[in-house]
């Protein structure tokens, strides 16, 4: 089984986070002749695949039933079809068009529950219109969530709100100031969160989730069980994923994508990269293929920074805060 990642580079404007290959003022002929490559990307896939995912920039803006042939060539009966929208992506015509090519789960970006948040960031909606918005997914998808941002300047979320969202699956980034990012070129004028309040407030948000029924997973991502994303579940377990569009990763055996531009990748670095992620997740680190790197983990056990069992290892609340710490030193 494959999985699929499509990139849409098109947004209604550019976020002040957002370092990402999007742009705003894109038009309708820009569109069209994109999503002509994109179904000539899909074509070329074969079926059938385990998960397709449309991330953007904003997929919505495009006439996503142009592709609802190779699509349709492509989906099984278990094939997980996420959608990313923005809150104002979403009206009936557009749900209807999403039902319509095979869409089974919608994934939409809120980033913050504090208006004031909101219109710094450069998101033209405030926290109740985003809830609408979603209450109308959840009348279509039985399979919806959100994401959001800690840390921003000033954010006066409060995340007590999420109990009013029915939500399935939530993805909670802490903010990372990108090169390129207008955020980043303002970082000198604006009072930013200590790292340890910003783990603070994704501490308050996990405590909320878990009386929601939501577990968490993955460093940044909470699901009820069984609406864990399968396709994010795939890269950070090794498997094969084809990127299409400008801005798409891939990787398929030794070969790395990106944006259509082929490298390669010794076998031993193919390994390392199949491996390392899984100790992100709740399932954790198996070092069966890694003895090299137990002396490592043990020492970062010791100081309480994981856990373990026979030969995988797992972090504790502590070590979910220093992660990338943990992984580059066994890289």
């Amino acid at each position: 089984m494959k999985n699929v990642y499509v990139h849409f580079p098109f947004c209604r404007s550019k976020c002040s986070y957002c370092a990402l290959k999007s742009r705003s003022g894109s038009t309708p002929d820009e569109r069209k002749t994109y999503i002509e490559k994109v179904a000539a990307g899909l074509e070329a896939v074969a079926s059938p695949i385990d998960t397709l995912y449309f991330g953007g920039g904003s997929p919505a803006l495009c006439d996503l039933r142009q592709l609802k042939a190779p699509i349709a060539g492509l989906l099984g009966g278990r094939t997980e079809f996420t959608v990313e929208l923005h809150p104002l992506d979403v009206t009936d015509r557009k749900l209807d068009e999403l039902a319509s090519i095979g869409v089974n789960r919608i994934s939409m970006g809120v980033q913050s529950l504090d208006d004031a948040t909101l219109k710094a960031m450069g998101r033209p909606y405030t926290a109740n219109e985003a809830l609408k918005a979603f209450m109308k997914i959840r009348e279509r998808f039985s399979n919806c969530g959100i994401d959001l941002i800690a840390g921003y300047p000033s954010d006066r979320s409060d995340y007590s709100r999420l109990r009013e969202w029915p939500l399935d699956h939530i993805s909670v980034y802490s903010l990372i100031l990108e090169p390129g990012a207008r955020l980043s070129n303002s970082k000198n004028n604006l009072s930013f969160p200590s790292d340890d309040e910003t783990m603070d407030a994704i501490g308050s948000i996990t405590g909320i989730l878990e009386t929601m029924g939501l577990e968490r997973y993955e460093i940044s991502n909470y699901a009820k069980p069984g609406f864990e994303c399968r396709h994010n579940l795939a890269v950070w377990f090794g498997e094969d994923y084809i990127g299409i569009g400008n801005g798409a990763h891939g990787r398929t055996g030794l070969v790395r994508t990106d944006s259509g531009n082929e490298s390669f990748v010794d076998a031993k670095t193919d390994r390392v990269e199949r491996t390392i992620f899984r100790l992100r997740t709740r399932y954790g680190l198996d070092t069966a293929l890694f003895p090299e790197w137990r002396e490592t983990l043990d020492r970062f056990a010791e100081e309480g920074l994981l856990s373990k069992s026979g030969m995988v290892y797992f972090l504790t609340p502590r070590g979910r805060e220093v992660c990338d710490t943990i992984l580059a030193e066994l890289v």
